[in-house]
């Protein structure tokens, strides 16, 4: 199967191509089948690629499929080639996996969109496009499917397009994305200065080897990471994610939880040698953004009120503590929260879309409660999706960042630092208990608000919340099920229940840093943070089961700290002032330059020109002159006159 991996990104690209052609002959719902059955071949044909690597011994668990040269240019070789090993197929199997159910679930949710079959067009175009960027076996390779999902993101968040609101977002998201790509050019330009390659494994074995410089080492991090920060929405490119919610539910739940917002960590994941290379500032700083990142956007979940922008604003907060662990050299723990993560947003955000569809597009939590006896099955899922995500044992979500926070706290180089960065990381995981436990009881406890607003539904006015249908909520259970047993993955009890840190250990094993705590500081902390995080939920349902959230929503917070209204600001006023100012430059000084050279040539040329008349009289006078000023010349010499 390792020489046919091409087919697993071939399989959502032949659905994209069937829809195009002929999709709207296909229409509602088939579309959207033939779209989630693609997508679901792929997953088959990872997980049998998955068989074949495992039944292989450690050292022969990656195996790179070359399609075609590419571009062999001078010095630069550069190979359409897929790379089979751990990390990528880790991420192919829950992109394929939790991309099959979301495609399901958006069968029904899309129901009757007159854009239906374009929708699953885009679905399946992103899916290619991503599995081309985990799959790639250079930057380069990588960098299209890096592209390719920025394009997918904006045709999805902005597929609403005649609300304003959604174009509007998917142009944020477009702009603030090339920002971070700009990085990752620059990465590539000085991967190939320094090892005259853009593969992964020369660049790496170069870090390996020594033979990478520290300083370079640490400029291709910095650029690799202001990438992952654009596509990861971490500060300052964050800005994007939220309005990204504008979109419809499936592509908030498949792009912006499970997948695209991912691949920063994965592309820090798979350079760790050039990371672990680089001067100790440069993980520091990945891992000061990270922190930072997960507290102000935990601090801005706790106020808002629509209930897909508390998920994104979580979806930041989580991103950050893996690029805490990424700093932290936690590279195992990294891709372990995102495999988790991806199983308890991917429901909580499919969850919150069974919700707005039950109460006919109402976003505002505010016009919500006692949902639970209604929709039963979306309830119950939606809070194994909550203890998840809150850290409550057994559940998925408490291994993986358990294993974070351990990282940190047992940091053996920078122990200072990161046991600030620990106790960033713990209370940003007490925030998290508390406004998801807001979330759940504003939507699924107390009062039935949405009967004091029935009549602002409009044809609604008989409005009651209803169940979604069984094709929604099918893959509600099954991420109900995996962000129960997720944890299973990497269990920190013995050395045969870390399987993700066996499978992952021959590619992090350079850039892994173990960190020093006895058995009883893990015990201690486990045990204490999950205790905590009990005792944030049960603030939390005290606080809103009195209804005193005045108390814990300050505006600011709800605007986000304002930082969207100042990144808005700058760029109106100081920002076009100087963006005015360097157009002017470039007009008048540096264009005014080249066509001040050009327009004296031409002049020039013009006071030449005039001595060719084209009459023999002119010419021969030039000539007779000439002859009579080199005979004076040689006569005033003979004489002496010139010495």
């Amino acid at each position: 199967m390792l020489n046919v991996i091409w087919l697993i990104p071939l399989l959502p690209l032949c659905g994209f191509v069937i829809n195009v052609v002929l999709g709207r002959r296909l229409g509602d719902p088939k579309s959207g089948l033939l779209a989630a059955a693609m997508c679901g071949a792929a997953f088959i044909v990872t997980l049998v690629t998955y068989f074949d690597l495992v039944s292989r011994p450690e050292e022969a668990r990656q195996h790179v499929a070359t399609i075609f040269s590419w571009i062999p240019v001078g010095g630069l070789s550069v190979d359409a080639a897929f790379l089979a090993d751990p990390l990528s197929i880790t991420m192919a199997l829950f992109i394929t996996g939790i991309g099959t159910l979301i495609h399901l679930y958006a069968v029904g949710y899309m129901h009757g969109d007159p854009k239906f079959s374009k929708f699953f067009v885009y679905l399946n175009l992103f899916a290619f496009s991503m599995l081309m960027l985990v799959l790639g076996e250079n930057m380069l390779v990588t960098f299209l499917g890096w592209e390719g999902v920025g394009t997918c993101s904006y045709l999805l968040i902005s597929f609403w397009h005649t609300r304003e609101s959604a174009a509007t977002a998917g142009k944020k998201a477009f702009v603030t994305n090339r920002v971070g790509d700009w990085g990752f050019m620059i990465a590539m330009f000085l991967a190939f200065q320094a090892v005259g390659s853009l593969s992964y494994s020369a660049l790496n074995s170069a870090a390996m080897g020594g033979t990478l410089v520290r300083s370079t080492a640490t400029a291709i991090t910095m650029m690799l990471f202001l990438g992952a920060c654009g596509k990861s929405a971490q500060l300052p490119l964050y800005i994007w994610l939220p309005d990204a919610m504008e979109g419809p539910t499936p592509v908030s739940a498949l792009i912006h939880a499970a997948t695209m917002v991912t691949a920063g960590v994965y592309l820090m994941v798979r350079v760790n040698p050039v990371i672990a290379t680089a001067f100790t500032w440069a993980p520091a700083v990945i891992a000061i953004v990270g922190a930072a990142t997960a507290l102000f956007a935990a601090t801005v979940a706790v106020a808002q009120t629509d209930i897909k922008k508390v998920l994104a604003y979580s979806t930041v907060s989580q991103l950050g503590f893996m690029f805490l662990a990424v700093g932290s050299g936690a590279y195992v723990a990294a891709i372990f929260h995102m495999v988790t993560h991806a199983f308890f947003k991917a429901l909580l955000f499919l969850g919150s879309g069974s919700v707005i569809h039950g109460m006919h597009h109402e976003q505002d939590m505010r016009r919500m409660g006692a949902l639970r006896k209604l929709m039963p099955i979306t309830a119950g899922t939606f809070i194994i999706g909550w203890l998840a995500i809150a850290g409550v044992p057994p559940f998925a979500g408490f291994w993986s960042k358990d294993e974070i926070l351990l990282a940190a706290w047992a940091h053996p180089t920078n122990p200072a630092l990161f046991k600030v960065l620990w106790g960033v990381g713990l209370f940003t995981a007490l925030l998290t208990a508390f406004y998801m436990t807001r979330q759940v009881i504003m939507v699924f406890f107390g009062k039935a608000r949405w009967e004091d607003h029935s009549g602002d539904h409009g044809a609604h006015g008989d409005f009651k919340p209803h169940e979604s249908p069984a094709i929604m909520l099918l893959p509600l259970v099954a991420l109900s099920g995996l962000s129960i047993v997720g944890g299973v993955l990497n269990l920190p009890f013995t050395d045969s229940t870390k399987r993700l840190l066996h499978w992952l250990e021959p590619l992090v094993h350079f850039g892994e840093i173990e960190g020093h705590a006895s058995a009883g500081e893990k015990w201690g902390l486990a045990v204490g943070t999950a205790a905590l995080c009990l005792a944030s939920m049960g603030v939390a349902i005290f606080v809103y089961q009195r209804n005193r959230a005045q108390a814990v929503e300050p505006q600011i917070l709800a605007d986000g700290w304002r930082y969207d209204r100042f990144v808005s600001w700058f760029m109106g006023h100081p920002g076009r002032q100087a963006f005015e100012a360097t157009a002017w430059v470039d007009r008048n000084i540096v264009d005014g330059a080249v066509n001040g050279v050009a327009t004296g040539v031409r002049r020039s040329g013009a006071v030449l020109r005039r001595t060719q008349s084209g009459f023999v009289r002119n010419y021969a006078l030039l000539i007779g002159g000439g002859v009579v000023l080199m005979l004076a010349w040689f006569l005033l010499r003979a004489v002496g006159v010139f010495g």
